[in-house]
C-alpha cells in the first residue's frame, strides 16, 4: 500500500472560551486518488474536521489535540505561511454556499487571477488558464463570465466558478463541503456529476462532507459516519451501504427512500435529537436514541473495533446477536 496523502491522528477540537469540546480524537488517512465522504446530522463536527485541515477554524474555536500530517509537516503545528502556501495550491476547497463564497465587488476572473498570483506571482498565462478553467467546468461563455460579477450569475453557475477556483492550480486533495446544499436537484446532480469527472481525469483525492448518506452513495470510495464528534463507523462504501454495523449508521440508512419501494412506504426516523458533543462525557453518545443501549452503553465510551465488514464504535453490533 501506498503512503497516505494526508493523516489526521486523535485531532480534537474545542472552544478558545469555555474549553468545550466540540471534535474527540478524531483519526483517519486519505490515500493518493482516493475519495472519502465524512457523513453526520449538523453539529457532528464534520465541517470542523474539514477545516482543521486547512487551519481555517472560525474565531473562538481551536484544535487542542492531535496532529494532521501531509508531506511530512504538522499542519496542525505548522506556521502561518506554511499553510498558506498549502492552501488552495496543494488542499483546495469548495465551500458550501456559492451565493457568499464569492467577493461581490470583483469580477469573476479577477478572483481566479488573484488564485493564481498569490501563489505563483505575475503569470503571463494566468487569463488563458482561467478562462481554460471555465471552460472545463462547463461555463458556456468564459469570455463573458470572465468579466461578470458574481450576482450576474445563478447559483449553479457561481458554484462552477468555485469548482473552476478550486482546481486551478491541480490541488492534490480536494475537500467539497455540501457544495450542493444551496442548489436545486438538477442543479445538484450536474455538480456532482462535475466534481466526480473532474476528480477522476485528475486521480486527484477528496474529502466529500454532507449530512445525506444517500449522496455519497456513487461518489466516493470509503466513508466515514461521524456522530456528536467522534467517528462512528467506518467502512467502504458497499459494506457501510449494504452491511452497516452501528445502530446510528443502520437508522441513516433505513431514513432513506428507496426507488424500489412502489408502495412509499414509511420512511423511518431515528427518535430524539442528538446530544452536545461536549454533554457526552464517558459514555456512547447515541444510546439515549439507542434500542439496543444497556448500561453498560451509558457508562462507557465504545471505541472503534474491527468487525465483520466495518470498524464500529459500538457494544452492540448489528451483525450481534443481543
Amino acid at each position: 500500500m501506498s503512503s497516505p496523502l494526508i493523516k489526521v491522528s486523535n485531532l480534537t477540537v474545542s472552544t478558545s472560551d469555555d474549553n468545550r469540546t466540540l471534535v474527540n480524537s478524531v483519526s483517519f488517512e486519505i490515500a493518493p486518488g482516493e475519495a472519502v465522504g465524512v457523513v453526520g446530522e449538523s453539529g457532528s463536527g464534520k465541517t470542523l474536521t474539514a477545516l482543521s485541515l486547512l487551519g481555517l477554524l472560525p474565531r473562538g474555536v481551536q484544535a487542542t489535540a492531535g496532529s494532521i500530517s501531509y508531506d511530512g509537516k504538522d499542519l496542525l503545528h505548522t506556521d502561518s505561511e506554511t499553510l498558506r502556501s498549502i492552501r488552495g495550491n496543494k488542499i483546495a476547497m469548495i465551500y458550501q454556499d456559492p451565493m457568499t463564497a464569492l467577493n461581490p465587488v470583483m469580477r469573476l476572473g479577477a478572483q481566479l487571477i488573484e488564485v493564481i498570483e498569490s501563489h505563483e506571482g505575475q503569470s503571463g498565462d494566468a487569463t488563458e488558464r482561467v478562462l481554460t478553467a471555465f471552460s472545463d467546468v462547463g461555463i458556456p461563455d468564459p469570455k463573458r463570465a470572465y468579466e461578470s460579477y458574481p450576482h450576474e450569475f445563478s447559483g449553479g453557475m457561481r458554484q462552477r466558478v468555485m469548482i473552476a477556483m478550486a482546481l486551478l492550480l491541480s490541488p492534490e486533495l480536494l475537500i467539497a463541503d455540501e457544495p450542493t446544499t444551496a442548489l436545486d436537484v438538477t442543479i445538484q446532480q450536474q455538480i456532482l456529476a462535475l466534481v466526480m469527472h473532474e476528480r477522476r481525469k485528475r486521480n486527484m483525492s477528496m474529502l466529500w462532507i454532507t449530512h445525506d448518506l444517500g449522496v455519497v452513495a456513487n461518489l466516493v470510495d470509503r466513508v466515514i459516519v461521524m456522530y456528536a464528534g467522534r467517528i462512528v463507523e467506518v467502512g467502504s462504501v458497499k459494506d457501510v451501504f449494504t452491511n452497516p454495523q452501528h445502530p446510528y449508521t443502520a437508522g441513516l440508512l433505513a431514513s432513506l427512500p428507496k426507488a424500489s419501494d412502489k408502495n412509499r412506504t414509511r420512511l423511518v426516523s431515528i427518535p430524539g435529537i442528538p446530544p452536545k458533543p461536549w454533554t457526552v462525557g464517558e459514555s456512547c453518545a447515541f444510546s439515549a436514541r439507542c434500542t439496543r443501549a444497556d448500561d453498560q452503553c451509558r457508562t462507557t465510551l465504545p471505541l472503534l473495533r474491527e468487525n465483520s465488514s466495518t470498524q464500529a464504535a459500538c457494544f452492540h453490533l448489528m451483525g450481534e446477536k443481543r
